[in-house]
């Protein structure tokens, strides 16, 4: 498959996803309707559910299955940027271009707009058809591993502990495989799940989607510190967050997002051709360095 034939079938993966997402979320109070719409409809890149749609094709999940599964994973991912941008958190005023949640719809709104997206991200996902029941649980138990203690919320919450502190490069990847890492992963492993894949190729893509997330989180910090991210101003840095390009400076910065990216993609090196749209998702994710204009993080 060529690499325009792939960009093509991945943007209809994300016609299809938008048209799922679109049909979510009209029967609730109109305020309440309206905000989680505001935030879960906004655009965003759709990488998680783009992963989960490519890998249960490449081991013949059903879409029956795999899209309910990668819109409940989209919107736990709306939950945590919605949380994530409140007052007692990063306190920021834009989000994909748009004002956040909590400046439009007041912060005890956006709250539930968190609370409503998680909730009803399993009732989603449990309408996974065409798969044994059995596949379905695990999937739904790796979801929630992912997204709870051990994965996304941990891993913020070592985040907000780590504001001002410098910490070492084994903490610093451990916090952004859980805060970042984690639903990445668990956005692969779905797809693997549903469709049945045997353990080898189940751990492939595990490692895929490790390395990828690594890429995905290194590259957020590059294009932040060069200010390339379309934030309001309050960079991670000014949060005083750790980063890798704070740690380890810009170059040896893009050198580790450069590595990841390439341990991505040699994990799939034993899959087949039918690995091109994950291919082609981590090629995406490395290019956008090129983005980021060669100036060094704040002080």
């Amino acid at each position: 498959m060529t690499d325009a034939a792939v960009a093509r079938a991945l943007d209809r993966y994300r016609r299809t996803i938008e048209r799922a997402l679109a049909r979510r979320f009209t029967a609730g109070p109109r305020r309440l309707r309206e905000a989680i719409r505001y935030s879960l409809l906004a655009g965003g890149k759709r990488i998680r559910p783009l992963l989960v749609l490519a890998t249960g094709d490449l081991v013949g999940a059903p879409h029956a299955a795999t899209i309910p599964f990668a819109c409940g994973i989209e919107m736990i991912h709306t939950y945590s940027l919605v949380h994530d941008d409140l007052p007692a958190m990063d306190d920021d005023d834009v989000r994909r271009g748009l004002p956040t949640s909590h400046r439009v719809f007041g912060e005890g709104l956006a709250i539930l707009v968190g609370d409503a997206l998680l909730t009803e991200a399993f009732a989603t996902m449990t309408k996974a058809r065409g798969v044994p029941p059995a596949r379905v649980v695990a999937a739904l138990a790796a979801v929630a591993e992912a997204a709870g203690e051990v994965g996304m919320v941990g891993g913020q919450a070592l985040d907000l502990a780590a504001e001002g502190v410098q910490l070492p490069l084994d903490e610093l990847r451990a916090l952004h495989a859980a805060k970042t890492g984690a639903l990445i992963r668990a956005s692969v492993r779905v797809g693997a799940l549903l469709g049945g894949a045997r353990p080898g190729v189940q751990r492939a893509l595990v490692r895929y989607g490790a390395a990828l997330g690594l890429c995905f989180q290194i590259t957020d910090d590059i294009l932040d510190a060069a200010g390339e991210d379309g934030n309001d101003g309050r960079t991670d840095v000014a949060h005083g967050k750790a980063t890798y390009p704070a740690l380890l400076g810009m170059d040896e910065a893009r050198r580790h997002a450069h590595r990841a990216g390439r341990q991505a993609q040699a994990a799939l090196a034993r899959l087949g051709p039918r690995t091109a749209a994950l291919r082609h998702l981590a090629r995406q994710i490395e290019d956008r360095i090129v983005l980021a204009r060669a100036v060094p993080p704040a002080s």
